[in-house]
C-alpha cells in the first residue's frame, strides 16, 4: 500500500469513526430528552426532526452510491448527458414526497401511533395478509438494496486503498452496522445530516477539480467526441425515450412508494419543519444530481483511454488522478457518507418490520407474560436484529452483483410497486380497502417481477412503469367494487 493511499484510508477511517461516535452520542441525549416509550425512539427519533435534519435525511436516504459512483460513473463511460437528464428528476422527489405525504402522513402515524410503513398499514386497512405480505417483500428489496450499498462502500475502500475486496467490504459494513444497532433512528438522521454536508462539500470539490483538470473546454469536445459519440445530446447515448419515462417514474414520482422515504413523514417536529424540509432538500438534491453528473461526463476527457471493469470504478479512479492526496481523502468521504445514510436507513426500516410488525403482532400477540418479556429485551432484541440482517447483508455481498447502479434500480423498482397505491391510496382514496391494498401489492410484484425477469416491455419502457399501473388499476377496480358500504368510522376517524 502506498503513503497516498495509506493517507486516504486513514482520513476514511476516521470518517467513519467520528459517525460512529456521534450517532451514539446523539442517541443518548436524544433518549435523555424524551419521555416516549423505546420503539417511539429506536424507529422514529421520537417525532423530533427539524427542517434541516428532515430535508438531509429524506434526501440522504435515497441519495445513495448510485448518486455519487455508479451513476456518474455510467454518464462518464457510457451516456453522456442523458444520464444527467434522467438523474435531474430526483430534484423535486424531496419536494414531492413531503409535499404530497409529509404533513397527512405525520398526522395520521400520530392518530394511529404507527412507528413503521407496516404500522401504518394496519391501522389504515386492518388486514394482517396485507401487514404480512408487504413486510416481507419489504425485507427481501431491502436486503438487495444493502447489497448494493455494501458493495459500493467496499469497492470504494478497495480502490481507494488496494486492499482485498473482503478486508473493504467487512470495514465498511462493521462500523455502519454497530452505529446503527447501537444508536437507533435518532444515530441515523443526526449522522444523514453531517453526510448531506459532506456531500455537497464532496460534489462542490468534484466539480472543482474536473473542470481544472479538462482546462479547455474545446479540447474536450474534441476528445469526448472521438470517446463517447453523442455524449451532448439528452436522449442520444443509450437511452430510448421509454426508458427515459421509465427512470422518471421510477426516481420521480415512484418515491412516494419507498417506505424508506414515507416513514420520515412520521418523525418531524411540526408543518413549519416540514416546509423548510421540502426547500432545502429540493436545492441539495439539485445540486447533488446535476454536479455530480455533469462533472462525471466531462470527467471522461481526463481519462478518455482507460478501461474500467465496470462504471463503479471510474468516479474512485478519476479522484486519484486530479485531486490531491488529503483533497481526495475529503471527497471520497462524500460517496461513503451516501452508501451510509441509505444502509443505516434501511436497516432501521428492516429491524422495525420485523421487531415490531411482526415478532410483536404476532408472536407475542396479546400474552401478558410475553408482552411483559418483550418489553424488558426490547432493546437488546432490536439490537440483535439489526446486527444479524447486517451480517447477511455482508455475506450476500462476498460475492458481489454487477453494476451497483442497477442493482439499486431493481429493489427501488420492486419496493414502488407493491408500495405506491396502498401508501399513497390510503392517505387519499376512502374507497380503498384491504381487497384494494392487497390486490395492488400482489399484482404490482407479480407484474414488475414477471416483467423484469423474462424481458417482457413496450417500447423499453421499464417493468416498474408497468408495476405501478396495474398496481393501480387493481387498487381502484377493487376498490370500487368490494367497498360499497365505505370504511369502518374508526378508520375513517383517524386515516381522513
Amino acid at each position: 500500500m502506498s503513503k497516498n493511499q495509506i493517507i486516504m484510508l486513514a482520513i476514511l477511517v476516521i470518517y467513519l469513526l467520528v459517525n460512529f461516535v456521534i450517532g451514539l452520542v446523539a442517541s443518548k441525549k436524544g433518549e435523555k430528552k424524551s419521555d416516549m416509550n423505546f420503539s417511539k425512539k429506536y424507529f422514529i427519533g421520537s417525532r423530533g426532526m427539524n427542517g434541516l435534519v428532515l430535508a438531509m435525511t429524506t434526501v440522504a436516504t435515497y441519495t445513495s452510491v448510485s448518486s455519487f459512483v455508479s451513476g456518474p460513473g455510467a454518464a462518464g463511460l457510457t451516456y453522456g448527458f442523458s444520464q444527467v437528464w434522467v438523474s435531474g428528476v430526483q430534484i423535486g422527489a424531496a419536494f414531492l414526497m413531503l409535499g404530497v405525504m409529509g404533513k397527512k402522513f405525520a398526522v395520521v402515524s400520530r392518530k394511529t401511533g404507527a412507528v413503521t410503513v407496516a404500522g401504518y398499514l394496519k391501522a389504515r386497512y386492518k388486514s394482517d395478509a396485507l401487514v404480512i405480505f408487504t413486510t416481507l417483500i419489504m425485507l427481501v428489496f431491502f436486503v438487495t438494496q444493502m447489497v448494493a450499498q455494501f458493495l459500493g462502500g467496499a469497492t470504494l475502500i478497495e480502490t481507494v486503498t488496494g486492499m482485498p475486496y473482503w478486508v473493504s467490504l467487512a470495514i465498511f459494513a462493521i462500523v455502519v452496522v454497530l452505529y446503527t444497532a447501537f444508536g437507533g433512528f435518532t444515530a441515523v438522521v443526526i449522522t444523514d445530516t453531517i453526510q448531506g454536508i459532506v456531500m455537497l462539500v464532496g460534489t462542490f470539490l468534484f466539480v472543482f477539480y474536473v473542470i481544472r483538470g479538462i482546462g479547455d473546454f474545446d479540447t474536450m469536445k474534441v476528445t469526448m467526441d472521438a470517446t463517447l459519440p453523442g455524449w451532448d445530446n439528452l436522449t442520444g447515448s443509450g437511452y430510448t425515450p421509454g426508458a427515459l419515462l421509465s427512470f422518471w417514474v421510477l426516481v420521480g414520482i415512484g418515491v412516494l412508494g419507498l417506505p424508506q422515504t414515507a416513514v420520515r413523514g412520521m418523525g418531524f417536529k411540526d408543518t413549519k419543519s416540514c416546509h423548510r424540509a421540502m426547500l432545502i432538500g429540493t436545492i441539495v438534491v439539485g445540486v447533488l444530481m446535476i454536479g455530480m453528473h455533469t462533472a462525471g461526463v466531462w470527467a471522461r476527457a481526463i481519462v478518455p483511454e482507460e478501461t474500467f471493469a465496470t462504471s463503479d470504478y471510474f468516479i474512485p479512479t478519476v479522484v486519484q488522478k486530479i485531486m490531491p492526496v488529503g483533497v481526495a481523502g475529503l471527497f471520497l468521504a462524500a460517496p461513503m457518507a451516501a452508501v451510509m445514510s441509505t444502509v443505516s436507513s434501511l436497516l432501521i426500516l428492516a429491524s422495525a418490520s420485523i421487531v415490531k410488525d411482526l415478532w410483536r403482532t404476532y408472536i407475542v400477540k396479546d400474552n401478558e407474560k410475553k408482552i411483559e418479556k418483550f418489553n424488558k429485551n426490547l432493546s437488546k432484541t432490536s439490537f440483535l436484529v439489526t446486527l444479524i440482517i447486517g451480517i447477511i447483508v455482508f455475506v450476500l455481498t462476498l460475492t458481489p452483483p454487477d453494476i451497483i447502479f442497477w442493482v439499486n434500480l431493481f429493489a427501488m423498482g420492486g419496493l414502488e410497486s407493491c408500495f405506491f397505491w396502498p401508501l399513497v391510496g390510503g392517505l387519499f382514496y376512502k374507497k380503498g380497502n384491504k381487497q384494494a391494498a392487497i390486490a395492488s401489492s400482489v399484482i404490482g410484484i407479480l407484474v414488475y417481477v414477471v416483467s423484469y425477469e423474462f424481458g417482457l416491455t413496450v417500447f423499453n419502457i421499464n417493468s416498474v412503469v408497468w408495476g405501478i399501473l396495474f398496481g393501480g388499476i387493481a387498487y381502484f377496480l377493487a376498490g370500487a367494487l368490494t367497498c360499497k358500504n365505505g370504511l369502518d368510522k374508526d378508520v375513517l376517524d383517524t386515516c381522513f
